[in-house]
């Protein structure tokens, strides 16, 4: 199910029928021992959760994966490797449907939309374990069903492409994932990869609102700083946000699922 170019650059797979979380078996595996560069994907998950610990459903039919990198980068630049997945998410997308932008878009800060409506989350953990910094990065993707009387719109990859296949979105978003990272891995590489993510940006220089600790603030998506911080327009003047829930105009669309 891996790609041909994530195999030859030694990443690894392991499938399980069920688990209670595919970011608790990545968890497992690290503790383990495990050197990294694994792939873990369930058939279905019966804990499955998104950013802030929320619940997710994982009926079978859909992509429910983490990744475990052992000492990718330096704690500080870990929150980078969400746009990193996101392009790669992005391009697994685009390979699958033939879809594109702005059909094909990402919301800040792990969204993946199709013509607006939620397709997949991304979720990343990081710790240190035996003086090395280790991050995990789950992705949930609607591939044969998407959730119903949900307060946001939701979609899924079939609903775009009947061919779409865990399998086949697997291939492509492990070869997808192994460019990107590269890319990234390279001296500034975060530069292009804040640009290529941009490219592809939901509601870029519309309104929004954050859902944050001390409540909403709404203002104008300028885009990313140089360390992939929102940049908010207020009234109060420019803000820089590291994390919180986005929405836009009446419409919740918070916390997509993730694995």
């Amino acid at each position: 199910m891996l790609g041909e170019t994530a195999r030859a650059a030694g990443y690894r797979l392991i499938i399980r029928d069920e688990v209670a979380s595919t970011m608790e078996e990545a968890r497992r595996a690290l503790g383990e021992g495990d050197p990294g560069r694994l792939w873990i994907v369930a058939r279905s998950q019966n804990a499955g959760r998104g950013r802030h610990g929320r619940h997710w459903g994982s009926p079978p039919g859909n992509l429910y994966a983490s990744l475990l990198l052992v000492a990718p980068c330096e704690p500080a630049l870990a929150p980078q490797l969400g746009f990193v997945a996101g392009l790669a998410l992005h391009d697994a997308a685009a390979n699958v449907t033939g879809l594109s932008a702005p059909t094909l878009a990402l919301k800040w800060p792990n969204d993946l939309l199709i013509g607006g409506a939620k397709t997949s989350g991304l979720l990343l953990e990081g710790e240190n374990r035996a003086g090395r910094f280790n991050v995990v990065i789950g992705f949930g993707v609607n591939v044969a069903s998407s959730p119903e009387g949900t307060p946001y719109p939701a979609t899924r990859l079939s609903a775009h492409a009947a061919e779409a296949s865990v399998e086949r979105l697997l291939a492509a978003l492990s070869d997808a994932w192994h460019q990107r990272f590269s890319a990234w891995s390279l001296p500034g590489g975060f530069g292009p990869t804040r640009s290529a993510w941009l490219e592809r940006a939901a509601y870029l220089g519309e309104t929004i609102t954050m859902r944050l600790p001390e409540g909403p603030v709404s203002g104008r998506f300028l885009g990313l700083d140089t360390s992939g911080r929102l940049e908010l327009e207020t009234e109060a003047g420019r803000r820089l946000i590291d994390a919180g829930d986005l929405y836009f105009g009446s419409t919740a669309n918070s916390g997509v699922p993730s694995a």
